[in-house]
């Protein structure tokens, strides 16, 4: 994959959490929900065709809301996998239109690719001074910009609170509101500003003040939450029996929804109280969570120094166990 625009992480692990599941299945079918650079889908394909090289064709099926990374996968996927232009949010209206009633394996990887923090005029990054745009998926939806221009500080305060965990979200919120930032660069410059000397101490060197500001607008302008929640609802059912979902998360607010969906879905539905059932009798969970997945899949040492931004990345894999 050309590490100018995308490195994925956690690719190994993928394979090792997603392939068995495809190798299983007499008709196997693979489900990037958010395909960036085309790396997973990549190691995926390549993966599946060593473990079973004589096996049935893998149907590969990509999506992604921005456009230039279907782009970009355009020019490195084989010509037969079928490229989406859509948010995961809406994958059972993509796999209905693609005639798919189940798929195998599913992967959703929640990060913002490279190419949208490195590219400034994307304005996810405050690296460099850019317009504030923060959509994933350019052709609709308000900026962040749009959403500045005209919030109030109450709102904003409850954006940075709900979505970045802010510590600083009123004094910082007010800031913002006195300025309405319209650029990257001014932005960071007011939350730097704006944050208490004891926040920006416990951040330290390593941490940007406006870390948490931007990621909190991020969300709110692309309802990541919400998209995620409208994953986690309905890629479980389009699992066939024994295929797998795996979710890469990277910050606590989505791992945390990510993990208490599978919990509850690993829960089987218990009898009344008090009904004589044998162990053996007592129903089964119809998801699992796969033996070594427990806490997830991080990455390792030689991962992260040799992709800082993997590091606070984590796997989380679901199987279905019954119909």
């Amino acid at each position: 994959m050309s590490s100018e625009f995308h490195r994925p992480v956690l690719v190994r692990e993928v394979c090792e959490a997603l392939v068995p599941a495809l190798v299983r299945a007499e008709a196997p079918v693979f489900v990037d929900a958010t395909c960036g650079g085309a790396g997973h889908t990549q190691a995926v394909l390549a993966a599946y065709a060593n473990a079973r090289p004589d096996g049935p064709k893998l149907r590969a099926i990509a999506l992604d809301r921005d456009e230039e990374a279907l782009a970009e996968a355009r020019g490195k996927l084989p010509a037969d996998v079928e490229l989406v232009h859509s948010s995961f949010g809406r994958l059972p209206e993509v796999l209905e239109a693609a005639g798919v009633t189940a798929a195998t394996a599913i992967l959703a990887d929640l990060g913002v690719s490279s190419h949208q923090l490195d590219t400034g005029a994307r304005g996810f990054s405050f690296q460099a001074d850019a317009p504030l745009d923060m959509r994933m998926d350019p052709s609709r939806g308000v900026t962040a910009s749009q959403l500045l221009a005209e919030i109030s500080a109450g709102e904003l305060a409850q954006i940075l609170r709900d979505y970045g965990e802010e510590p600083d979200a009123g004094r910082i919120a007010t800031a913002i509101v006195a300025v309405r930032p319209t650029t990257t660069g001014v932005l960071a410059k007011v939350v730097a500003a704006a944050m208490s000397a004891p926040q920006r101490r416990k951040l330290g060197l390593r941490i940007h003040p406006a870390t948490r500001t931007f990621q909190a607008l991020r969300i709110r302008v692309n309802d990541e939450l919400g998209e995620l929640d409208r994953l986690l609802a309905a890629a479980p059912e389009l699992l066939q029996v024994g295929g797998r979902l795996g979710i890469i998360t990277f910050h606590s607010l989505e791992d945390r929804a990510t993990k208490q969906r599978f919990t509850a879905l690993t829960r089987a539905e218990q009898p009344p109280a008090g009904l004589p059932i044998a162990a053996r009798d007592l129903p089964r969970p119809r998801f699992v969570v796969p033996a070594g997945y427990r806490q997830g899949a991080a990455p390792g040492e030689a991962e992260i120094a040799a992709n800082p931004r993997s590091r606070s990345s984590r796997l989380r894999v679901l199987e279905r166990a019954l119909p």
